[in-house]
Protein backbone atom coordinates (compact mmCIF):
# COMPACT_ATOMS: atom_id res chain seq x y z
CA UNK A 1 0.00 0.00 0.00
CA UNK A 2 1.24 3.44 -0.88
CA UNK A 3 0.20 5.65 2.01
CA UNK A 4 -0.16 9.24 0.94
CA UNK A 5 -0.80 12.38 2.88
CA UNK A 6 0.48 15.74 1.83
CA UNK A 7 3.49 14.82 3.90
CA UNK A 8 2.79 11.22 4.50
CA UNK A 9 3.74 8.59 6.99
CA UNK A 10 4.74 6.42 4.04
CA UNK A 11 7.75 8.65 3.61
CA UNK A 12 8.77 7.61 7.10
CA UNK A 13 9.13 4.01 5.94
CA UNK A 14 11.41 5.06 3.13
CA UNK A 15 13.38 7.34 5.39
CA UNK A 16 13.83 4.88 8.23
CA UNK A 17 16.46 3.00 6.26
CA UNK A 18 18.57 6.17 6.15
CA UNK A 19 17.87 7.68 9.58
CA UNK A 20 18.29 5.85 12.87
CA UNK A 21 17.57 8.57 15.41
CA UNK A 22 14.50 8.01 17.60
CA UNK A 23 12.33 10.92 18.69
CA UNK A 24 13.37 12.68 21.86
CA UNK A 25 12.75 16.03 23.48
CA UNK A 26 16.32 17.21 23.20
CA UNK A 27 17.81 18.76 20.10
CA UNK A 28 20.91 16.62 19.78
CA UNK A 29 22.41 15.70 16.43
CA UNK A 30 21.28 12.47 14.77
CA UNK A 31 23.47 9.42 15.23
CA UNK A 32 25.75 8.96 12.19
CA UNK A 33 24.66 6.39 9.64
CA UNK A 34 27.43 3.93 8.74
CA UNK A 35 28.32 4.16 5.06
CA UNK A 36 29.15 1.29 2.77
CA UNK A 37 31.41 2.76 0.08
CA UNK A 38 30.98 -0.05 -2.40
CA UNK A 39 27.16 0.36 -2.46
CA UNK A 40 26.88 4.05 -1.56
CA UNK A 41 24.13 5.87 -3.45
CA UNK A 42 23.28 9.59 -3.71
CA UNK A 43 21.70 10.70 -0.46
CA UNK A 44 18.16 11.93 -0.13
CA UNK A 45 17.33 15.39 1.14
CA UNK A 46 14.55 17.23 2.86
CA UNK A 47 12.76 19.49 0.39
CA UNK A 48 11.16 22.72 1.58
CA UNK A 49 8.76 24.72 -0.58
CA UNK A 50 9.03 28.34 0.55
CA UNK A 51 7.79 31.76 -0.49
CA UNK A 52 9.63 35.05 -0.13
CA UNK A 53 7.70 38.33 -0.13
CA UNK A 54 9.60 41.10 -1.90
CA UNK A 55 8.75 44.77 -2.25
CA UNK A 56 6.85 44.24 -5.49
CA UNK A 57 6.23 40.51 -5.80
CA UNK A 58 6.37 37.10 -4.13
CA UNK A 59 8.99 34.57 -5.19
CA UNK A 60 8.68 30.82 -4.77
CA UNK A 61 11.59 28.44 -4.31
CA UNK A 62 12.25 24.76 -3.58
CA UNK A 63 15.07 24.44 -1.05
CA UNK A 64 16.93 21.36 0.15
CA UNK A 65 18.28 20.63 3.63
CA UNK A 66 20.15 17.84 5.36
CA UNK A 67 18.10 17.93 8.58
CA UNK A 68 14.80 19.18 9.98
CA UNK A 69 16.13 19.20 13.53
CA UNK A 70 18.64 22.04 13.41
CA UNK A 71 20.32 24.73 11.37
CA UNK A 72 19.11 27.37 8.94
CA UNK A 73 18.35 27.25 5.25
CA UNK A 74 18.07 30.39 3.13
CA UNK A 75 15.99 31.17 0.06
CA UNK A 76 18.34 33.97 -0.99
CA UNK A 77 20.03 33.05 -4.29
CA UNK A 78 19.38 29.42 -3.52
CA UNK A 79 17.11 26.59 -4.64
CA UNK A 80 14.85 26.05 -7.64
CA UNK A 81 12.59 29.00 -8.45
CA UNK A 82 9.08 27.98 -9.44
CA UNK A 83 5.54 29.33 -9.91
CA UNK A 84 4.30 28.27 -6.46
CA UNK A 85 1.33 26.08 -5.67
CA UNK A 86 -1.90 25.98 -3.74
CA UNK A 87 -0.83 22.63 -2.35
CA UNK A 88 2.43 20.71 -2.51
CA UNK A 89 1.90 16.95 -2.58
CA UNK A 90 4.71 14.45 -2.12
CA UNK A 91 4.17 11.05 -3.74
CA UNK A 92 6.43 8.58 -1.98
CA UNK A 93 10.01 9.80 -1.96
CA UNK A 94 10.48 10.38 -5.70
CA UNK A 95 7.88 12.88 -6.87
CA UNK A 96 6.66 16.29 -5.74
CA UNK A 97 3.53 17.83 -7.29
CA UNK A 98 2.58 21.49 -7.33
CA UNK A 99 -1.22 21.63 -7.40
CA UNK A 100 -2.52 25.09 -8.24
CA UNK A 101 -6.06 26.30 -7.61
CA UNK A 102 -7.36 29.30 -9.53
CA UNK A 103 -10.83 30.60 -8.69
CA UNK A 104 -13.19 29.67 -11.50
CA UNK A 105 -10.40 28.52 -13.83
CA UNK A 106 -8.08 25.62 -14.42
CA UNK A 107 -4.85 25.44 -12.47
CA UNK A 108 -1.41 24.82 -13.94
CA UNK A 109 0.25 21.76 -12.45
CA UNK A 110 3.70 20.27 -12.86
CA UNK A 111 5.92 17.94 -10.89
CA UNK A 112 9.49 17.84 -9.62
CA UNK A 113 12.19 15.30 -8.80
CA UNK A 114 15.45 15.34 -6.86
CA UNK A 115 18.46 14.83 -9.10
CA UNK A 116 21.59 12.86 -8.34
CA UNK A 117 23.29 16.27 -8.12
CA UNK A 118 21.26 16.98 -4.97
CA UNK A 119 19.23 19.69 -6.72
CA UNK A 120 15.51 19.88 -7.50
CA UNK A 121 14.48 19.64 -11.17
CA UNK A 122 11.17 20.32 -12.92
CA UNK A 123 9.79 17.49 -15.02
CA UNK A 124 8.98 18.18 -18.66
CA UNK A 125 5.19 18.08 -18.69
CA UNK A 126 2.98 20.96 -17.55
CA UNK A 127 -0.78 20.60 -17.83
CA UNK A 128 -4.16 21.90 -16.70
CA UNK A 129 -6.29 20.35 -13.98
CA UNK A 130 -9.87 21.11 -13.05
CA UNK A 131 -10.36 23.54 -10.20
CA UNK A 132 -10.30 21.55 -6.97
CA UNK A 133 -11.52 21.95 -3.41
CA UNK A 134 -9.90 18.78 -2.08
CA UNK A 135 -7.25 16.23 -3.01
CA UNK A 136 -5.86 12.86 -2.06
CA UNK A 137 -4.24 9.80 -3.57
CA UNK A 138 -4.82 6.21 -4.56
CA UNK A 139 -1.97 3.88 -5.51
CA UNK A 140 -0.11 5.54 -8.39
CA UNK A 141 -2.54 8.46 -8.71
CA UNK A 142 -2.89 11.84 -7.10
CA UNK A 143 -6.57 12.80 -7.22
CA UNK A 144 -8.10 16.27 -7.21
CA UNK A 145 -11.83 16.74 -6.75
CA UNK A 146 -14.51 19.40 -6.67
CA UNK A 147 -18.22 19.60 -7.37
CA UNK A 148 -19.43 21.70 -10.28
CA UNK A 149 -22.10 21.99 -12.95
CA UNK A 150 -22.86 18.94 -15.05
CA UNK A 151 -23.09 18.80 -18.86
CA UNK A 152 -25.62 21.01 -20.66
CA UNK A 153 -27.58 18.02 -21.97
CA UNK A 154 -28.42 17.03 -18.38
CA UNK A 155 -30.28 20.28 -17.65
CA UNK A 156 -33.87 20.10 -16.36
CA UNK A 157 -36.90 21.87 -17.86
CA UNK A 158 -35.85 25.11 -16.15
CA UNK A 159 -32.37 24.94 -17.65
CA UNK A 160 -30.87 24.13 -14.25
CA UNK A 161 -27.75 21.97 -14.34
CA UNK A 162 -27.22 19.12 -11.86
CA UNK A 163 -24.08 19.12 -9.75
CA UNK A 164 -21.44 16.59 -10.73
CA UNK A 165 -18.06 15.40 -9.47
CA UNK A 166 -15.08 16.96 -11.27
CA UNK A 167 -12.19 14.54 -10.91
CA UNK A 168 -8.64 14.73 -12.24
CA UNK A 169 -6.34 11.71 -12.01
CA UNK A 170 -2.63 12.53 -12.07
CA UNK A 171 -0.57 9.45 -12.97
CA UNK A 172 2.75 10.19 -11.29
CA UNK A 173 4.94 7.86 -13.38
CA UNK A 174 3.26 8.34 -16.77
CA UNK A 175 3.09 12.10 -16.05
CA UNK A 176 -0.45 12.43 -17.39
CA UNK A 177 -3.64 14.12 -16.25
CA UNK A 178 -7.03 12.58 -17.01
CA UNK A 179 -10.40 14.21 -16.31
CA UNK A 180 -13.49 12.11 -15.62
CA UNK A 181 -16.28 11.74 -18.17
CA UNK A 182 -19.08 13.75 -16.58
CA UNK A 183 -21.45 12.82 -19.42
CA UNK A 184 -21.37 9.16 -18.36
CA UNK A 185 -23.96 9.66 -15.61
CA UNK A 186 -21.68 7.96 -13.08
CA UNK A 187 -20.63 11.15 -11.30
CA UNK A 188 -23.83 12.90 -10.27
CA UNK A 189 -23.55 14.51 -6.83
CA UNK A 190 -27.28 15.31 -6.67
CA UNK A 191 -29.24 13.42 -4.00
CA UNK A 192 -26.00 11.60 -3.23
CA UNK A 193 -27.04 10.80 0.35
CA UNK A 194 -30.70 10.23 -0.39
CA UNK A 195 -31.86 13.49 1.21
CA UNK A 196 -32.09 15.57 -1.97
CA UNK A 197 -28.91 17.56 -1.35
CA UNK A 198 -25.74 17.53 -3.39
CA UNK A 199 -22.33 16.85 -1.86
CA UNK A 200 -18.66 17.55 -2.31
CA UNK A 201 -15.85 15.22 -1.29
CA UNK A 202 -13.29 16.13 1.38
CA UNK A 203 -10.02 14.24 1.32
CA UNK A 204 -9.15 10.82 -0.02
CA UNK A 205 -7.49 8.45 2.46
CA UNK A 206 -6.31 5.03 1.35
CA UNK A 207 -6.33 2.03 3.66
CA UNK A 208 -5.61 -1.28 2.00
CA UNK A 209 -7.26 -1.27 -1.41
CA UNK A 210 -10.01 1.13 -0.39
CA UNK A 211 -10.35 4.89 -0.42
CA UNK A 212 -12.27 6.82 2.26
CA UNK A 213 -13.71 10.26 1.49
CA UNK A 214 -15.83 12.62 3.53
CA UNK A 215 -19.17 13.20 1.77
CA UNK A 216 -20.02 16.79 2.72
CA UNK A 217 -23.66 17.89 2.19
CA UNK A 218 -23.80 21.31 0.53
CA UNK A 219 -27.55 22.00 0.50
CA UNK A 220 -29.78 22.26 -2.55
CA UNK A 221 -28.66 23.42 -5.97
CA UNK A 222 -31.16 25.12 -8.27
CA UNK A 223 -31.63 21.69 -9.84
CA UNK A 224 -32.25 19.98 -6.49
CA UNK A 225 -34.39 22.74 -5.03
CA UNK A 226 -36.79 22.49 -7.96
CA UNK A 227 -37.53 18.83 -7.14
CA UNK A 228 -40.60 18.48 -4.90
CA UNK A 229 -39.88 17.10 -1.46
CA UNK A 230 -36.20 18.08 -1.27
CA UNK A 231 -36.81 21.11 0.97
CA UNK A 232 -36.96 19.98 4.58
CA UNK A 233 -40.07 21.26 6.42
CA UNK A 234 -39.11 24.41 8.29
CA UNK A 235 -36.31 25.25 5.86
CA UNK A 236 -38.38 26.93 3.16
CA UNK A 237 -37.10 30.36 4.18
CA UNK A 238 -33.53 29.29 3.43
CA UNK A 239 -34.15 29.15 -0.33
CA UNK A 240 -32.53 32.19 -1.98
CA UNK A 241 -34.94 34.57 -3.68
CA UNK A 242 -32.22 36.36 -5.68
CA UNK A 243 -28.63 35.93 -6.82
CA UNK A 244 -26.05 37.23 -4.35
CA UNK A 245 -22.80 36.77 -2.48
CA UNK A 246 -19.33 36.78 -3.97
CA UNK A 247 -16.37 34.46 -4.42
CA UNK A 248 -16.78 31.16 -2.61
CA UNK A 249 -19.91 32.56 -0.92
CA UNK A 250 -21.77 33.33 -4.17
CA UNK A 251 -25.23 31.83 -4.68
CA UNK A 252 -28.04 31.81 -7.23
CA UNK A 253 -31.76 32.36 -6.97
CA UNK A 254 -33.48 29.13 -5.98
CA UNK A 255 -30.50 27.61 -4.19
CA UNK A 256 -30.46 26.58 -0.54
CA UNK A 257 -26.87 27.12 0.62
CA UNK A 258 -25.66 24.87 3.43
CA UNK A 259 -27.03 21.56 4.58
CA UNK A 260 -30.44 21.09 6.17
CA UNK A 261 -29.06 18.02 7.96
CA UNK A 262 -26.10 19.26 10.07
CA UNK A 263 -26.21 16.48 12.69
CA UNK A 264 -24.94 13.72 10.40
CA UNK A 265 -21.58 12.41 9.25
CA UNK A 266 -21.29 10.54 5.96
CA UNK A 267 -18.28 8.71 4.52
CA UNK A 268 -18.02 7.42 0.94
CA UNK A 269 -15.90 4.27 0.54
CA UNK A 270 -14.47 3.52 -2.93
CA UNK A 271 -12.42 0.60 -4.22
CA UNK A 272 -11.02 2.34 -7.31
CA UNK A 273 -9.30 5.52 -8.48
CA UNK A 274 -12.27 6.42 -10.71
CA UNK A 275 -14.39 7.21 -7.62
CA UNK A 276 -17.38 5.22 -8.83
CA UNK A 277 -19.66 2.82 -6.96
CA UNK A 278 -19.39 4.41 -3.52
CA UNK A 279 -20.54 2.58 -0.42
CA UNK A 280 -22.05 5.17 1.94
CA UNK A 281 -21.97 4.90 5.73
CA UNK A 282 -23.49 7.25 8.29
CA UNK A 283 -22.94 8.24 11.92
CA UNK A 284 -25.15 10.48 14.04
CA UNK A 285 -22.44 10.95 16.69
CA UNK A 286 -20.62 13.76 14.87
CA UNK A 287 -21.36 16.40 12.24
CA UNK A 288 -19.92 16.42 8.71
CA UNK A 289 -16.22 15.41 8.51
CA UNK A 290 -14.12 18.28 7.21
CA UNK A 291 -12.40 21.47 8.23
CA UNK A 292 -13.31 24.62 6.34
CA UNK A 293 -11.57 27.73 5.11
CA UNK A 294 -13.27 29.65 2.30
CA UNK A 295 -13.66 27.26 -0.66
CA UNK A 296 -11.22 24.69 0.71
CA UNK A 297 -12.43 21.53 2.46
CA UNK A 298 -9.70 20.16 4.72
CA UNK A 299 -9.38 16.42 5.09
CA UNK A 300 -10.26 15.12 8.55
CA UNK A 301 -10.43 11.41 7.71
CA UNK A 302 -7.12 9.68 8.44
CA UNK A 303 -5.76 6.18 8.87
CA UNK A 304 -3.75 5.14 11.91
CA UNK A 305 -0.71 2.96 11.32
CA UNK A 306 -2.75 -0.20 11.97
CA UNK A 307 -5.22 0.70 9.21
CA UNK A 308 -8.06 1.92 11.44
CA UNK A 309 -9.80 4.94 9.92
CA UNK A 310 -10.51 7.81 12.31
CA UNK A 311 -13.17 10.27 11.21
CA UNK A 312 -12.98 13.71 12.84
CA UNK A 313 -15.54 16.51 12.76
CA UNK A 314 -14.82 20.07 13.94
CA UNK A 315 -18.59 20.73 13.96
CA UNK A 316 -18.07 23.70 11.70
CA UNK A 317 -21.83 23.82 11.14
CA UNK A 318 -21.99 25.64 14.48
CA UNK A 319 -20.93 28.75 12.54
CA UNK A 320 -24.12 28.79 10.43
CA UNK A 321 -26.42 31.72 11.14
CA UNK A 322 -29.75 29.91 10.91
CA UNK A 323 -30.69 27.52 13.76
CA UNK A 324 -32.01 24.96 11.26
CA UNK A 325 -28.48 24.63 9.88
CA UNK A 326 -26.53 24.67 13.15
CA UNK A 327 -25.31 21.37 14.52
CA UNK A 328 -25.96 20.45 18.13
CA UNK A 329 -23.07 17.99 18.15
CA UNK A 330 -19.64 18.82 19.64
CA UNK A 331 -16.36 18.40 17.80
CA UNK A 332 -15.51 14.72 18.02
CA UNK A 333 -14.19 11.58 16.38
CA UNK A 334 -15.53 8.16 15.41
CA UNK A 335 -13.80 5.13 13.89
CA UNK A 336 -14.00 2.58 11.08
CA UNK A 337 -11.89 -0.45 12.11
CA UNK A 338 -9.29 -1.73 9.64
CA UNK A 339 -10.97 -3.92 7.04
CA UNK A 340 -14.49 -2.96 8.17
CA UNK A 341 -17.13 -1.21 6.11
CA UNK A 342 -18.98 0.63 8.87
CA UNK A 343 -18.40 2.57 12.07
CA UNK A 344 -17.91 0.70 15.33
CA UNK A 345 -18.98 2.08 18.73
CA UNK A 346 -15.83 4.18 19.20
CA UNK A 347 -16.50 7.85 20.04
CA UNK A 348 -14.65 10.68 21.74
CA UNK A 349 -15.87 14.19 22.49
CA UNK A 350 -12.73 16.21 21.68
CA UNK A 351 -14.37 19.54 22.42
CA UNK A 352 -15.03 18.57 26.06
CA UNK A 353 -11.27 18.25 26.67
CA UNK A 354 -10.43 21.80 25.56
CA UNK A 355 -10.18 24.86 27.86
CA UNK A 356 -13.75 25.80 28.72
CA UNK A 357 -14.98 22.59 27.11
CA UNK A 358 -16.16 24.43 24.01
CA UNK A 359 -13.31 24.78 21.50
CA UNK A 360 -12.93 23.05 18.18
CA UNK A 361 -10.17 22.54 15.62
CA UNK A 362 -9.45 23.64 12.06
CA UNK A 363 -7.33 20.78 10.77
CA UNK A 364 -5.79 17.50 11.87
CA UNK A 365 -3.10 15.11 10.60
CA UNK A 366 -1.72 11.66 11.47
CA UNK A 367 1.26 11.92 13.83
CA UNK A 368 2.40 8.28 13.88
CA UNK A 369 0.95 5.25 15.65
CA UNK A 370 -2.46 6.13 17.07
CA UNK A 371 -1.56 9.81 17.51
CA UNK A 372 -3.01 12.77 15.61
CA UNK A 373 -1.88 16.39 15.54
CA UNK A 374 -4.72 18.91 15.91
CA UNK A 375 -4.69 22.59 14.93
CA UNK A 376 -6.94 24.11 17.59
CA UNK A 377 -9.04 27.28 17.63
CA UNK A 378 -8.34 29.71 20.45
CA UNK A 379 -12.03 30.20 21.32
CA UNK A 380 -15.44 28.73 20.41
CA UNK A 381 -16.33 29.02 16.71
CA UNK A 382 -19.67 30.49 17.79
CA UNK A 383 -17.74 33.61 18.79
CA UNK A 384 -16.11 36.14 16.46
CA UNK A 385 -12.42 36.59 15.78
CA UNK A 386 -11.38 32.99 16.40
CA UNK A 387 -7.95 31.92 15.10
CA UNK A 388 -6.26 28.52 14.94
CA UNK A 389 -2.82 29.08 16.47
CA UNK A 390 -2.74 26.32 19.11
CA UNK A 391 -1.61 22.73 18.60
CA UNK A 392 -2.65 19.61 20.48
CA UNK A 393 -1.98 15.88 20.31
CA UNK A 394 -4.92 13.48 20.29
CA UNK A 395 -4.11 9.97 21.52
CA UNK A 396 -6.81 7.89 19.84
CA UNK A 397 -6.06 4.80 21.90
CA UNK A 398 -6.41 6.67 25.21
CA UNK A 399 -9.05 9.08 23.81
CA UNK A 400 -7.05 11.92 25.30
CA UNK A 401 -6.30 15.44 24.04
CA UNK A 402 -3.10 17.16 25.24
CA UNK A 403 -2.09 20.67 24.23
CA UNK A 404 1.44 21.01 22.84
CA UNK A 405 3.97 22.86 25.00
CA UNK A 406 7.26 24.43 23.93
CA UNK A 407 5.93 26.60 21.11
CA UNK A 408 6.82 30.32 21.01
CA UNK A 409 4.47 32.82 22.62
CA UNK A 410 3.99 34.89 19.46
CA UNK A 411 2.68 32.24 17.06
CA UNK A 412 0.92 34.03 14.19
CA UNK A 413 -0.02 31.03 12.06
CA UNK A 414 0.53 27.30 11.68
CA UNK A 415 1.77 25.59 8.53
CA UNK A 416 -0.69 23.49 6.56
CA UNK A 417 1.48 20.39 6.09
CA UNK A 418 3.23 17.98 8.43
CA UNK A 419 5.87 15.29 8.19
CA UNK A 420 6.31 12.22 10.40
CA UNK A 421 9.53 10.35 11.09
CA UNK A 422 10.96 8.23 13.88
CA UNK A 423 8.01 8.71 16.21
CA UNK A 424 7.89 12.51 15.89
CA UNK A 425 5.77 14.89 13.84
CA UNK A 426 7.17 18.07 12.28
CA UNK A 427 5.22 21.21 11.40
CA UNK A 428 6.13 24.77 10.33
CA UNK A 429 5.30 27.54 12.81
CA UNK A 430 5.18 31.24 11.92
CA UNK A 431 5.65 33.97 14.49
CA UNK A 432 4.97 37.70 14.51
CA UNK A 433 8.73 38.32 14.56
CA UNK A 434 11.25 36.20 12.72
CA UNK A 435 11.34 33.53 10.05
CA UNK A 436 9.30 30.32 9.92
CA UNK A 437 10.68 27.48 12.01
CA UNK A 438 9.95 23.78 11.62
CA UNK A 439 9.17 22.37 15.08
CA UNK A 440 9.56 18.74 16.12
CA UNK A 441 6.81 17.41 18.38
CA UNK A 442 6.97 14.21 20.39
CA UNK A 443 3.38 12.89 20.41
CA UNK A 444 3.97 10.83 23.54
CA UNK A 445 4.79 13.96 25.58
CA UNK A 446 3.19 16.70 23.43
CA UNK A 447 6.49 18.58 23.76
CA UNK A 448 7.70 20.77 20.87
CA UNK A 449 11.37 21.52 20.14
CA UNK A 450 12.67 24.14 17.73
CA UNK A 451 14.20 22.67 14.58
CA UNK A 452 15.18 24.01 11.17
CA UNK A 453 14.83 27.76 10.59
CA UNK A 454 13.89 28.86 7.07
CA UNK A 455 14.88 32.32 5.91
CA UNK A 456 11.69 32.99 3.98
CA UNK A 457 8.23 34.44 4.45
CA UNK A 458 6.37 31.13 4.60
CA UNK A 459 6.93 27.38 4.36
CA UNK A 460 4.18 26.04 2.09
CA UNK A 461 5.23 22.40 2.07
CA UNK A 462 8.06 20.08 3.04
CA UNK A 463 9.05 16.44 2.95
CA UNK A 464 11.81 13.95 2.18
CA UNK A 465 12.93 12.97 -1.32
CA UNK A 466 15.47 10.60 -2.80
CA UNK A 467 17.09 10.78 -6.24
CA UNK A 468 14.91 9.05 -8.81
CA UNK A 469 17.80 7.28 -10.55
Amino acid sequence: MIKLHTLSTAMVLALSAAVTLGCSDDNSDPAPVPSTPETEQPQGKYVIAASVQGSNATSYVLLTAESLDEGTVSAVNNGLVNDGATQWVFHGTNYLYALTYNQGNAGTTRSYTLGSDGQMHARDIEYKVSRFSSYGSYNNFILTTSTGDGPADQADANGYLPKTLLLTQLDVTAETATANNTASGLYSMENFLGNGEYVTLAGAEQSGSRLFCGAIPMGLSQYGSAIEGNIRPGCEHLVKDADGGSGSGAYKKGELSGTQWPDECWVAIYDNANLTGAKLIRSDKISYPCGRYRSQYYQTIWAAENGDIYVFSPSYAKTMTDPMQQTTLPAGVVRIPAGASDFDDYYCNIEAQTPGGNRSFMRCWPAGGNYFLMQMYDRPVTETGFVATDLAIFDAAARKLTYVSGLPDDVSSIGKTVYVQNGCVYIPVNTSAGNPVIYRINPATAQAVKGLSVEATEVTGFGYMEPLN
